[in-house]
């Protein structure tokens, strides 16, 4: 999810799609454990993407 997506989602599809990334990262890390990913950089995007959005999830839970 782009930036301006995250901010503009209800904090209950933000939590929805944390744990769909979640999910997804899990199974991208097995399966470069099995045999290396065609494109590794898949790993560092997708935690990225996890990290934005629980950081948005953190900043409205503070205010």
């Amino acid at each position: 999810m782009k930036q301006s997506e995250i901010k503009e989602a209800s904090t209950a599809e933000l939590q929805e799609a944390l744990a769909d990334s979640r999910k997804a990262y899990t199974e991208l890390k097995m399966a470069h454990t099995i045999s290396p990913l065609e494109n590794p950089i898949q790993l560092r995007s997708q935690k990225r993407g996890i990290a934005r959005i629980a950081t948005e999830l953190t900043n409205r839970e503070v205010q």
